[in-house]
């Protein structure tokens, strides 16, 4: 049989990057944030496959920049939608906990999980088996696919090419940063020539990137602080693009209104949620994050603004029930 195509999209935030396995039975790795469905149809079909085609979507995990457009392309093309049991469950659940959308006050359109995958599990797509890897730590839920005839690694937000995914402490736990590195240590084992992330560009030297990203994380075990930081500039700069920017007169209001803020700023650095803005603020600058333009702080991260249109929607786990659309 012939080698199946891998193609690797490379997106700008708010979009996590994607992969298609282009096969007998194509699947699609991820599928960004819901404002950009449109585009990623688009993506799909200039590479030859078009979404009434698509065997199967799966999800790494179920943050909004990685399952976003699993509402469009279940509720238009039917398109199986796949990720590990403890997504699925809260998910097809309605929780309000799915996806950490109200904690993390980020969109996300209803869509409901048709297989629940288990570790070791093995998805066909025609010519070529992925072995689907639990690989906790980003979240609880978060899975890796592997290919070990081609050695494919496609990897979420497990690690990148010079960073790994930021951990959420009050919903994944505290000892996300040990299950991270237990997953890393996993993986640091298998064969890998192709290694494809949930951001930024191919991963070229994939042994480099995960022996970097196991220094950080065993760095991190001794200085926690650092964990947090991580986390909430990448949550707020998330924000800022989504909202692509807020004036100096609506942050304090925001972020006092947001859960991972309030948990941070409590919990992880022992200020109140008051005194912790202006410190935000200024790391966010200080680090090169955000920047001032015309009194709105903006990220400095390449990205596509969403639809005011669509982010006034502000669709959450709690408005799902009754909107799930079954797979017959």
């Amino acid at each position: 049989m012939k080698n199946p195509e891998v193609i690797f999209f490379e997106r700008k935030f708010p979009s996590a990057n994607m992969v298609l396995i282009k096969d007998q039975l194509s699947i699609l790795i991820d599928t960004g944030f819901g404002s950009d469905a449109k585009e990623t149809e688009q993506l799909i079909i200039e590479a030859g496959v078009s979404p009434e085609e698509l065997h199967l979507i799966v999800n790494t995990h179920y943050h909004s920049d990685h399952a976003g457009g699993n509402f469009h392309l279940q509720k238009n093309y039917g398109v199986k939608i796949a990720a590990h049991k403890w997504d699925a469950n809260l998910i097809n659940a309605c929780d309000l906990e799915a996806c950490s959308a109200e904690w993390l006050d980020q969109p996300v359109e209803p869509y409901r999980v048709d297989l629940k995958l288990l570790d070791n599990d093995e998805i066909h797509t025609g010519s070529r088996t992925f072995q689907v890897l639990h690989t906790p730590g980003h979240t609880l839920g978060h899975i890796s696919l592997y290919e070990p005839e081609g050695e494919i690694f496609i990897c979420g937000d497990l690690f990148h090419r010079n960073d790994v995914g930021w951990f959420n402490l009050f919903r994944e736990g505290v000892s996300s940063i040990q299950r991270s590195l237990e997953s890393i240590d996993r993986v640091s084992t298998l064969r890998i020539k192709q290694a494809y992330s949930g951001h930024g560009p191919q991963i070229e030297d994939p042994l480099s990137s995960i022996d970097t990203a196991r220094k950080r994380l065993e760095k991190w075990l001794k200085s926690p602080e650092k964990v947090s930081w991580h986390a909430c500039k990448r949550i707020f700069a998330f924000t800022l693009i989504m909202k692509n920017g807020l004036s100096k007169g609506e942050i304090g209001k925001y972020l006092l209104n947001c859960g991972w803020f309030q948990d941070f700023s409590r919990y992880a650095f022992q200020l109140q949620p008051e005194e912790f803005i202006q410190v935000l603020v200024d790391e966010m600058i200080r680090s090169g994050a955000a920047g001032w333009h015309n009194n709105h702080l903006i990220a400095t991260a390449p990205y596509i603004a969403p639809q005011k249109e669509w982010m006034d929607k502000n669709i959450k786990p709690k408005d799902w029930q009754g909107k799930i659309f079954h797979n017959e």
